[in-house]
């Protein structure tokens, strides 16, 4: 069985949301306590990647010996975070496959939608989770594609770019999870991006 690291990105500023989601209380813990316990439930390691507020959120949660890494260029998107913990991946100790890739927005995230993507894990492997036929998280990416990711990711587009122009397995969690993720407190009228 290959070796799959979580790699929970929330580094975020929440702009639209008003604050760093990883600080935001959802049913009783924070939301990157609930990535980070859901992603140990399936990986070892999992490293969750911090920028917005870092150190209030490293004081703040209990991160379930998760490896946290600080991206200092948080602001210029979810790519930075993405190339953060990837390169955080390629110097890790042990043998690791595949990254599966989650985001701290998504408190309906849950162990089994991770370890139907993850049962695709291999070094040359790329899968996604779909919902009804569209496209979502966890995305799992095998360690040859680590590089290619790295120089493609711009913006907030993270993968997309790379996956888009290579073979990806599509993996139907329809049921498995709840893709919703938090872009606005509820209740709130969300704004234009």
């Amino acid at each position: 069985m290959s070796a799959v690291a979580g790699l929970v990105l929330a580094a975020g500023g929440g702009r639209r949301y008003g604050m760093p989601k990883a600080l935001v209380e959802y049913g009783g813990c924070l939301l990157v306590e609930r990535a980070v316990r859901t992603a140990r439930a399936v990986c070892d390691p999992v490293l969750v990647v911090l920028g917005a507020q870092a150190v209030d959120v490293w004081r703040a949660a209990d991160l379930d010996g998760a490896t946290v890494l600080a991206n200092k260029d948080w602001e210029t998107g979810m790519a930075s975070s993405l190339r953060t913990g990837l390169d955080g991946l390629r110097g890790w100790p042990g043998r690791v496959d595949a990254a599966l890739v989650t985001l701290v927005d998504m408190p309906g995230m849950t162990p089994e939608a991770l370890r139907a993507v993850a049962a695709h894990a291999a070094p040359d492997a790329l899968a996604v989770a779909t919902y009804d036929g569209v496209r979502g998280h966890p995305v799992l990416l095998g360690r040859d594609h680590w590089s290619g990711v790295v120089e493609t990711a711009t913006g907030d587009e993270g993968a997309r770019r790379y996956l888009a122009a290579h073979q990806v397995t599509q993996v139907d969690c329809t049921g498995l999870a709840d893709p919703t993720d938090l872009d606005v407190p509820p209740g709130a009228v969300p704004s234009a991006p």
